[in-house]
């Protein structure tokens, strides 16, 4: 079962959380949104409140169960945000239910599958939380992906996104870095989307990088480069980026 939060009023908003995070790293980026909006904000399973039975997950199997909870849910075409991992999960929601999505977003996130070299760094992260644990790895994940200088300013947010991830089940944890490493390529869904799309790039981002960010825009109904920007926008830059989700709202 996915958990959930649920706030506001009007059409559906979904906002999909990244790797080692959950549900509550949207809980100060939300507000605004909620005057016009039902703004829901999932837990993916194995992070979080949500369980995961088992050892392994796809995104495709991920996609079916969120399309599930939105039957559940009552949900009509609502509009999905996903961060990093989360916008994967988007990704692959979109072909899953093409126009029974509104419009999607991808914030620090890419329809590109892994290339060779990620998916080596994928593997020895595997290892790595087989060899040594979550919280260690938790530990050297979080602060690379703030840019360089945000870091000192972002101390309190990195320890707390620490702690958040290592909440998450070590279970989860490893069933995602496959699922990732594995997905598919998904250019194709991202440039053929009916809806309107939006992308939030970080010009200092580590883990998907501007060049590729770049490669989406014009398929993009709304593109927005964050300068001085790590992979988490939504903290370095939160002003900025709250201005190009409403911007993307108030167009759709």
């Amino acid at each position: 079962m996915l958990k959930f939060t649920q706030e506001g009023a009007g059409s559906a908003l979904v906002f999909i959380h990244g790797f080692c995070e959950s549900k509550s790293m949207w809980r100060d980026f939300i507000g605004d949104f909620s005057k016009d909006h039902t703004v829901y904000c999932l837990d993916l399973p194995g992070f979080g409140e949500s369980p995961l039975s088992g050892n392994h997950i796809s995104l495709e199997e991920t996609a079916v169960l969120i399309q599930e909870w939105m039957e559940v849910e009552g949900l009509v075409q609502p509009i999905v945000i996903g961060h990093s991992l989360g916008g994967y999960v988007t990704m692959a929601l979109a072909e899953l239910m093409g126009i029974g999505l509104k419009g999607i977003g991808l914030f620090h996130s890419t329809a590109f599958p892994d290339d060779e070299e990620k998916k080596h760094t994928r593997n020895k992260t595997i290892s790595f939380i087989k060899k040594h644990g979550l919280d260690k790895f938790m530990d050297s994940f979080v602060p690379p992906l703030f840019a360089e200088e945000q870091r000192l300013a972002q101390a309190s947010r990195i320890e707390e996104l620490i702690r958040e991830g290592k909440k998450s089940s070590k279970n989860g944890v490893l069933a995602f870095l496959e699922a990732m490493r594995d997905r598919k390529d998904r250019m194709e869904v991202w440039k053929n989307f009916p809806g309107p799309k939006l992308m939030i790039a970080g010009e200092f981002d580590v883990a998907v990088k501007i060049e590729a960010s770049r490669l989406h825009q014009p398929f993009a109904t709304h593109y927005h480069e964050l300068e001085g920007v790590g992979h988490m926008g939504m903290f370095e830059q939160r002003e900025k980026a709250l201005l190009a989700v409403k911007d993307f709202l108030n167009n759709l």
